[in-house]
């Protein structure tokens, strides 16, 4: 009797295909991301739960992490719907209060990795102009050795454009590169392109895992 592979989980036994390369995504897999806390900030607690049930922030939201302006977003919001305006304000500007935290034990195998000498990279859906509170704020982003932004790129997951990208910028094939997300839309179409998708769950699932390919974790 043998246990059956976890949900999410791609091996990779043949060490001509062996993983070469990392790909990190980072909302909910490298930081944790909750919008509510700068919501509340400005406008309580009570209109920030009317603003996420009412409004459809998740699609606003995607729409700024693949490349429209804060400013083109406000800007539409205040003539269609200004009834949110001043809680997406509100989101734009305490945006450092959404990012809550490292993700528990990710870190830790971003630099044992790192002190292994395996090479990695970032992959991650964010707004150009919010993206720098990452660096700023965890150093762990430093030891990628790049990062496909999406904002900046113009191009979002899932959208497999992006993730071509990633494998470029990389200056390795998908085949050599393992990508992990906490989206399982955004692992299908990974492993669509030929990435080993993992979906992450947790840092101890996805240690196992990444030993699964071989690499030294």
């Amino acid at each position: 009797m043998s246990d059956s592979p976890r949900p999410g989980r791609q091996t990779s036994a043949d060490p001509a295909e062996a993983v070469s390369g990392v790909v990190w995504d980072f909302g909910g897999v490298l930081i944790e991301w909750h919008p509510f806390p700068a919501v509340a900030a400005s406008v309580g607690e009570d209109e920030a739960r009317r603003f996420f049930d009412e409004f459809d922030f998740q699609a606003w939201n995607y729409a700024c992490d693949a490349g429209r302006p804060w400013a083109e977003a406000m800007a539409q919001l205040e003539q269609e719907q200004p009834r949110w305006l001043e809680h997406a304000r509100a989101y734009v500007d305490n945006f450092a209060l959404s990012l809550t935290g490292e993700v528990p034990g990710t870190h830790d195998l971003v630099r044992e990795l790192h002190a292994a000498g395996v090479r990695q990279f970032g992959l991650t859906n964010w707004s150009h102009e919010l993206y720098p509170h990452a660096p700023q704020t965890y150093p762990v982003v430093g030891l990628l050795e790049d990062v496909v932004v999406s904002g900046t790129e113009r191009l979002a997951k899932p959208d497999p454009a992006i993730y071509r990208l990633a494998a470029d910028r990389a200056g390795l094939p998908p085949d050599r590169l393992v990508f992990i997300d906490d989206n399982p839309a955004n692992v299908a179409a990974a492993r669509e392109l030929g990435f080993h998708g993992l979906l992450f769950s947790g840092a101890a699932p996805l240690r196992a895992d990444l030993r699964d390919l071989g690499l030294p974790v």
